[in-house]
């Protein structure tokens, strides 16, 4: 608080110029008549000329305020009793008025005009302070004290005026002061339970959250948002976050993609309290979160503006979370970015895509290593594997058809049976399909034989079950890694026995494809053991069992036949 000067009391309310008597005065003050004087319109109030002599000519009136100022009055004490009429001020406070004047060197033309606006200063000053009106007792007290001084108004009086005001204003100033310390409590008390509250509803919102009732946890982690005060950016941000996480899982769990959607708003609202430039990781970590559930949403729709707008989001929480400031942040965005690319090779023409996702999925690689985080190291070996596939599919030669089959065997190595026996089996699957390409373009069987060992191994963990549907395109992928063998076979006079295995396989994968379950899948399957037999009619001493058909159809889980 700046130390308050002596003179302030007197300024309060101070105007620069008498007001003309028929002109209201500054908005909420009343107008004070002193004398009879009179304005002469030259500009605004500030400007004006205003005469008014008291009756009394300039010299007279210079005889008045060196007396005063001297404290030498007694022989004009009749003409300064006058005077204090005309001004409408008691006798002490005409004679402290006059001194007043006296203290500025004026000129004697211009003593009546500085009496006049020191008077109209004085008498302003005297209704401002009948106004204060104080709750505080003691404030009340210094206040009618100065009242009483300002009145009697000798220059001591004033003295003490100025000592009373001052006490009184550093008191009002203590009281401000506690009434804030009191009210900060208060708010921080508030604050306090109010972020008691929000903790509580989102721990509600995690029991919900673990008990799988996604859109229950959704509603809590909102409700927890709603109660932070709003100058607690960071935590409403989090419960933002925690609301989006719910909802995502709904939408990826359940195929509910309002969910989705609602997900990716909430995130959207959680990074309008994420500042990029106070707070550039947590921003970043939001954008990849954001990433992760516009690309579940772009892979169901048949255009690309989601996935586009999921690799962006990548782009940019790269741009912030660099492999210097968060390593492994930094490595599972690559992979997101590589995952989000390949979803969008599947609406474009040409490679482009595929290729970026290689180098994302290999720059992750760098930094997820086998030793430092074992698990996500395999998991993007698989990635990497897929992408490596479908270029391999695409070129005439088998490099990357090879590349793929080493990172899937890698992933192996940590995916293994008895450690995380689906990703086990879905790699299996993965390395099969890699196989069968590469099996496809050689003459000797020593990849088909490969495949039908990996998808063996698959079936091993994707069991009918625990999952059906994955058991039967395990068996239908089978059925054409074997019937291929026995092709090949067929050529050297070997026996049926894989053609054989082929037939049992896809009459297994119609067990769980059926035709009021899957209708094209089991079309499908139909095709493929229709070749088969085929083949193992011709096989057999002559005996047709099917007229010949047609070439295989793709397979549905990326190996040779369905």
């Amino acid at each position: 608080m700046t130390a308050r000067t002596p003179w302030a009391a007197l300024a309060l309310g101070a105007s620069l110029a008498l007001p003309h008597p028929h002109i209201a005065a500054a908005s909420g003050e009343t107008e004070v008549k002193t004398a009879a004087c009179s304005v002469v319109a030259a500009g605004d109030a500030i400007n004006n000329t205003i005469n008014c002599t008291f009756g009394f000519t300039p010299e007279k009136m210079k005889e008045l305020v060196d007396a005063a100022t001297r404290g030498a009055t007694g022989p004009l004490t009749d003409t300064i009793v006058e005077l204090s009429k005309r001004l409408g001020v008691a006798e002490n406070a005409a004679k402290t008025l006059l001194s007043i004047v006296g203290e500025r060197n004026v000129p004697p033309e211009r003593l009546s005009e500085t009496l006049n606006r020191v008077a109209s200063d004085y008498k302003r000053m005297q209704m401002q302070l009948a106004a204060l009106n104080s709750s505080d007792p003691t404030v009340r007290s210094f206040v009618d004290r100065a009242k009483a001084k300002i009145s009697e108004g000798t220059a001591g009086d004033f003295k003490e005026a100025h000592q009373l005001l001052m006490e009184a204003t550093r008191r009002q100033i203590e009281a401000a002061q506690q009434a804030r310390a009191i009210k900060q409590q208060a708010n921080a008390a508030e604050d306090a339970d109010l972020m008691g509250a929000a903790a509580s509803t989102a721990t509600e919102g995690r029991l919900a959250l673990t008990e799988r009732h996604y859109q229950v946890a959704a509603n809590l982690f909102k409700q927890a948002a709603e109660l932070v005060p709003a100058e607690h950016r960071r935590e409403t941000a989090d419960y933002l976050e925690g609301a989006a996480v719910a909802l995502y899982r709904q939408g990826d769990e359940f195929g509910d993609n309002a969910a989705l959607a609602s997900s990716i708003s909430i995130l959207e609202d959680a990074l309008r309290h994420r500042s990029r430039d106070r707070v550039s990781l947590a921003w970043a970590i939001t954008q990849a979160n954001l990433a992760v559930v516009l690309e579940k949403a772009g892979e169901r729709e048949t255009g690309t503006v989601r996935l586009e707008e999921a690799v962006a989001a990548d782009r940019a929480a790269l741009a912030e979370m660099t492999r210097e400031r968060a390593p492994l942040n930094w490595a599972m965005t690559q992979v997101n970015l590589g995952n989000a690319l390949c979803a969008l090779d599947e609406h474009e023409n040409g490679s482009a895509r595929l290729e970026e996702a290689v180098a994302a999925y290999r720059a992750a690689l760098e930094v997820e290593t086998r030793d430092r985080v074992p698990r996500l190291w395999a998991a993007a070996q698989t990635d990497l594997g897929t992408a490596l596939q479908r270029l391999g599919e695409r070129e005439i030669g088998t490099a990357r058809l090879k590349e793929a089959v080493v990172a899937y065997r890698a992933a192996l190595e940590e995916e293994t049976r008895d450690r995380l026996p689906l990703a086990y089996a879905k790699t299996q699957m993965n390395l099969g399909a890699a196989l069968s390409a590469l099996g496809e373009r050689e003459n000797e069987t020593t990849h088909l034989e490969e495949t039908v060992k990996a998808y063996r191994a698959a079936l091993e963990e994707g069991r009918r079950d625990r999952v059906p549907l994955v058991w039967a395109t395990i068996q239908m992928d089978l059925c054409g890694a074997l019937r291929a063998w026995g092709e090949r076979d067929s050529r050297t006079d070997s026996g049926t026995e894989h053609l054989e295995e082929a037939v049992a396989a896809c009459r297994a994968a119609l067990e769980e494809r059926t035709r009021g379950r899957a209708p094209l899948d089991w079309a499908a399957v139909q095709f493929n053991l229709g070749n088969a037999l085929d083949t193992l009619g011709e096989r057999r001493s002559g005996t047709m069992l099917f007229c010949r058909g047609g070439g295989g159809l793709p397979s549905g889980s990326g190996g040779k036949d369905s």
